[in-house]
């Protein structure tokens, strides 16, 4: 049998004893299966529920749950079922995207910090002053600032969907680069990463052969992570009246509009929270589930 094929059952194997771990802890799995139905439902959602988001029924406002308008409609006449799919779809698009720009600066930073010696003490310094800066008020002025730019450069939708991904990406990377720096001092003094350095492999092939595919546990539990903290962030700006435009929905903003008519119609704060709420913690307890099935320590018991 070639060291290939042997490298690729071993490989296999190892995601085999990654899965059966996972499997162990229930919350995970309802955890994964809850998230993927959320997924799912604001992917699909507009190809069965066809009414637009956005058309406005003065005759029909304030209405309440019915089978034209399953959840009701809100001071506009607009159906809130198709509000709440399109809200869902931007708000997990936030989500994703800000966490794939979060892990790209955290693991680009703290592999750098840690395969390179002239470079931690910088880039630590550096992370720790993003770790002290207040993070919503910094939030609250990079939105400010930007957004009328941003806007008129790529429409006002475009434009703050970019900012707000932005400004959740970089203020939110530290975390995963204090940890990708751990692992990788670590790993460079293990026997494998010194044998390549004493043959002269360059740093850049030892970083994408041996470091990254060693390292990819701690990113994949913090990308997990980092959806959940973005969606909260970004739930956050729209309550705060800092996010999409008016007739842009997200789960926040549709918070922040039924905050006038609570008393009259409380559903229609129910909604938006509970969906923000079942994401973040089928996303959390993801994260919980995949800590422990990568964990060797763990896996081993």
């Amino acid at each position: 049998m070639s060291d290939d094929a042997e490298a690729n059952m071993t490989t296999n194997s190892q995601w085999k004893d990654v899965w059966d771990q996972f499997k162990t802890h229930r919350g995970a799995l309802i955890g994964m299966i809850v998230f993927f139905i959320i997924v799912i439902g604001v992917i699909a959602g507009p190809f069965i529920w066809t009414i637009d988001p956005t058309y406005i029924d003065i005759r029909a406002r304030n209405s309440g749950p019915s089978l034209a308008h399953p959840l009701g409609t809100d001071q506009l006449g607009r159906d809130l079922l198709a509000r709440m799919i399109a809200g869902g779809k931007v708000s997990v698009s936030v989500g994703f995207t800000a966490m794939f720009l979060s892990l790209i600066l955290g693991t680009l930073i703290g592999v750098l910090a840690g395969q390179f010696k002239r470079l931690d003490g910088p880039l630590m310094r550096f992370t720790d002053l993003f770790l002290a800066l207040p993070l919503l008020p910094l939030l609250l002025v990079m939105v400010m600032l930007f957004r009328e730019t941003l806007s008129m450069r790529f429409g006002p939708e475009t434009g703050t969907f970019i900012l707000i991904v932005t400004a959740i990406g970089v203020t939110s990377w530290m975390n995963t680069a204090r940890i990708v720096r751990a692992d990788v001092l670590a790993l460079k003094e293990l026997e494998f990463v010194a044998a390549a350095r004493s043959i002269g492999t360059k740093p850049s092939k030892i970083i994408s052969r041996h470091i990254l595919p060693n390292v990819l546990s701690p990113i994949m539990v913090s990308a997990t992570l980092g959806i959940a903290n973005a969606i909260i962030t970004e739930s956050a700006l729209s309550f705060l009246g800092l996010g999409f435009p008016p007739d842009f929905p997200t789960w926040g903003r549709l918070l922040f509009d039924a905050v006038d008519y609570l008393q009259q119609y409380p559903e229609r704060v129910f909604w938006p929270g509970l969906f923000i709420s079942l994401t973040v913690l089928s996303v959390n307890y993801l994260g919980d589930g995949l800590r422990d099935a990568l964990d060797p320590r763990i896996r081993g018991r």
